[in-house]
């Protein structure tokens, strides 16, 4: 816009020359409504925003509506180039609130605006995850295990707070000290924690000796005793072993997932324990009483009753595994296998083998015809 072509400011806002500041005010809010270019869309709309923007910016300031009143756009024909030229609301979103402003709500962006700087609280240290091997053998009895760690511990040099005390603290420049930065869209108010500061408001010199983090990494030996009756995937506390907190919060636990290894004699299922023993044909038929090994060592006596068959369990009460955490313990299932010999092994053992050889044959026919073919259990 050309100087010669302005018009006068007062004239523009269509006040008089003795208009109070509330009455510029009021007449600025009024036409600013009307020709906002995301209201208004006629062709000139956007100029004559510009014009009473213009004119808002000197008679709104008592200081440049002096000299205006005196020396008229001379007084800022240095200034011309553009320094009124750029609106004072560059959205809908300022314009809004001017206007709300304007009618008694300005505590509504007081709050929307002011920034919550954000308070340093307690945080527990994260959790440390191992697994442990054992045997079965050490399940059983339960076992004392020395676990290697590397935990971060508490920064003894600033206490945890990450930061050297003694050189104190300034106000964040990115968000002065509120912790926030707000930024306007529209209608919307978008506050989002400062980048600079992290939240905090203030500018802090980070601990030398932790960078800031406020915990160290320490290598530590940490001795853990694991019960008796463990299994495969059973766990194990122990509070205060794992990383440490920030901010004055508790520190971590260590958390031990158990693994137990296979056993070349016992097989588990949950308390009870299997064993695998083979006896001998006579000793299936007659019965006997044998001897096997106990898991926490020595040996056991079992009694195998007349007329066993291939495959079946006897059952010895109370000498499985441990009840973890509780009393007593599960039973013992020891599953018998026939062995028969083979022939060509019994005339080694026995020469020619044919006296043996004849009373079997023999044995044999006194023995009932067996049903070839067994029916499927349902």
């Amino acid at each position: 816009m050309a100087q010669s072509a302005k018009r006068d400011y007062y004239e523009v806002l269509g006040v008089p020359r003795n208009a109070s500041q509330e009455d510029i005010k009021k007449a600025y809010r009024r036409l600013a409504r009307k020709y906002h270019p995301d209201f208004n869309k006629e062709p000139d709309a956007q100029e004559k925003f510009k014009e009473i923007n213009e004119a808002y910016q000197v008679l709104s300031d008592p200081e440049k509506r002096k000299l205006y009143d005196r020396y008229g756009h001379a007084a800022f024909t240095a200034q011309a180039g553009g320094a009124y030229q750029e609106a004072v609301y560059q959205n809908v979103g300022d314009l809004f609130e001017e206007f709300l402003r304007g009618f008694g709500f300005e505590d509504i962006f007081q709050r929307a605006t002011r920034g919550r700087r954000r308070e340093r609280r307690p945080i527990k240290g994260e959790d440390i995850h191992q697994t442990v091997e054992l045997t079965l053998e050490e399940a059983f009895g339960g076992a004392v295990v020395s676990l290697p760690l590397v935990r971060e511990v508490t920064c003894e040099a600033c206490k945890g707070l990450g930061y050297d005390v003694s050189k104190g603290e300034r106000v964040c420049p990115t968000c002065g000290g509120r912790g926030e930065v707000v930024q306007r869209q529209f209608f919307m108010t978008i506050a989002q924690t400062c980048p600079t500061c992290g939240g905090e408001g203030v500018i802090r010199e980070p601990c030398p000796k932790c960078r800031g983090r406020g915990a160290v990494a320490q290598r530590e030996e940490v001795k853990v005793k694991i019960p008796r009756g463990v299994d495969t995937g059973s766990r194990i506390m122990v509070e205060g072993k794992g990383h440490a907190g920030r901010f004055g919060g508790p520190p971590g636990d260590l958390i031990i997932t158990v693994k137990v290894k296979p056993h070349p004699l016992f097989e588990r299922r949950g308390n009870n324990l299997y064993l695998d023993v083979n006896l001998k044909l006579t000793e299936a038929v007659l019965g006997t009483e044998i001897e096997v090994p106990k898991l926490e060592g020595g040996k056991l006596k079992v009694e195998v009753p007349p007329g066993t068959q291939e495959g079946d369990t006897l059952r010895v009460e109370g000498h499985g595994m441990p009840r973890l955490m509780s009393e007593g313990r599960g039973d013992l299932f020891v599953r018998v296998h026939i062995e028969v010999p083979k022939l060509g092994f019994l005339e080694k053992l026995f020469g020619d083998g044919r006296r043996l050889k004849h009373l079997l044959e023999e044995l044999d026919k006194l023995l009932p015809e067996p049903k070839r073919v067994r029916e499927r259990q349902p």
